[in-house]
């Protein structure tokens, strides 16, 4: 009987630099995962930490790491060629037939777009399989912007708005934030329509009020909580939000049960 808690040692194939704190390790993987779920990726004498799914390739997969305390610290001292351990994938993710022949529409703000990324991805590539593909992903400035080279492929299949918060003198590309450009979204049949809201709670929580002002269904609306996912086995508590453990019902909920989960 397999030991859950047991991890994997993984060979890191390549580190993509996207800011001074953010960096994606490509990790070898042979498995079943969907975009949003998450592993838990660790080294010994440091800790574990909870990390989604940021790309999922032939026997890889990506985790995009922000640099923010002492696990995520020695992780970023290893490169290519150096091995994590790993455990995983756990909890619910994305799953793509929710979303085919939809018009759909992916609102993702800072680091929140890492576990959707694999859904922007995967609908780029397959442009034909949705009746529409809209990004609308946010950043505090245009030096934190993350997955430069694939915006520029994504701007070339689908509708693509990159906004930041705050723009240098000189910037020319969207300013504000993800909300300003909900309202000007338009759809050919609204009973055909899907969100997916991944980042901050707080942009989450305003971003879905203005979807709603649109007309969309809550039942056509998908959350993420993955800020709160801890053991992934549910064992510790602490992703627990009333009757539902964020590692096993989420942390991807369609907003029907996410807008129950107040924390």
């Amino acid at each position: 009987m397999k030991n859950e808690y047991i991890p994997q040692l993984s060979t890191i194939r390549e580190v993509i630099r996207h800011t001074d704190l953010e960096y994606t390790f490509r990790m070898e993987f042979k498995g079943d995962v969907k975009p949003g779920q998450f592993f838990e990726i660790s080294l010994p004498k440091y800790g574990e930490a909870p990390i989604s799914v940021s790309g999922i390739g032939e026997d890889t997969i990506d985790f995009t790491i922000r640099r923010v305390g002492k696990v995520t610290n020695e992780i970023f001292e290893n490169y290519a060629g150096d091995r994590l351990f790993i455990r995983g994938p756990y909890g619910n993710g994305f799953d793509i037939q929710d979303y085919k022949g939809k018009e759909l529409v992916i609102v993702a703000g800072g680091t929140g777009l890492s576990p959707v990324r694999g859904v922007v991805e995967h609908f780029a590539r397959h442009p034909e399989e949705a009746k529409k593909t809209t990004l609308i992903a946010g950043f505090k400035s245009p030096k934190d912007v993350l997955f430069k080279e694939d915006f520029a492929f994504w701007k070339e299949k689908i509708a693509v708005t990159c906004t930041v918060d705050t723009a240098p003198e000189g910037y020319e590309g969207p300013v504000g934030m993800v909300t300003k450009y909900i309202p000007g979204l338009q759809f050919e049949d609204l009973e055909n329509v899907a969100f997916i809201c991944v980042g901050p709670p707080v942009m989450i929580k305003f971003t879905v009020m203005e979807i709603l002002k649109l007309g969309v269904a809550e039942k056509d609306i998908w959350v993420s909580h993955e800020r709160k996912m801890c053991c992934g086995l549910g064992k510790c508590g602490h992703c627990k939000i009333g009757s539902a453990y964020v590692c096993l019902d989420g942390p991807v909920f369609n907003y029907l049960d996410g807008k129950e989960l107040i924390d």
